[in-house]
């Protein structure tokens, strides 16, 4: 079965600001680790070809155990398609010991005008099978949600 997580939100704020949170540092680090996680980025080049190394540490490592140890999930991000205003495709590969894991998944972030504001739509898919859907599509919204808060305040 080919497997396609997904979700969307409605954002108050035009294609090119949201596109900008998408390729900025600081702002990735803020929004894009979802409820119960924090993030930092160690590595960073923002080009097609480019990409970055983010650490999300879980801050109840005892109800949701990390991928890389008890407490982290490390996982290494490619770009493969950069197109402002209006698409980012990412190639991300976890790094850890349980195979279940592994493998490369893709991550398209579409972004599309509507109204005063940006349809955002992000579809993942080749995710690693020990990531349970419903798991991770919660984790995308609540990065989406953290997303929204980040560029709303930001144009507010």
């Amino acid at each position: 079965m080919h497997r396609i997580d997904r979700a969307g939100r409605m954002i108050a704020a035009s294609p090119a600001t949201v596109y900008g949170a998408l390729l900025d540092r600081e702002a990735l680090e803020t929004w894009l680790p979802p409820d119960g996680m924090r993030g930092r980025i160690e590595r960073w080049d923002p080009r097609p070809g480019g990409g970055f190394r983010m650490v999300l540490t879980h801050l109840d490592p005892a109800g949701s155990p990390g991928k890389t140890s008890k407490t982290t999930d490390v996982v290494d991000v490619g770009f493969a398609e950069l197109v402002p205003p209006e698409r980012v495709v990412q190639r991300a590969v976890f790094e850890a010991d349980d195979p279940s894991y592994g493998g490369t998944m893709t991550m398209t972030w579409h972004l599309a005008a509507a109204g005063d504001g940006t349809e955002v739509t992000v579809t993942a898919t080749g995710v690693p099978p020990g990531i349970d859907q419903t798991v991770h599509e919660a984790g995308i919204a609540s990065s989406l949600a953290h997303l929204a808060s980040y560029v709303e305040r930001a144009a507010g």
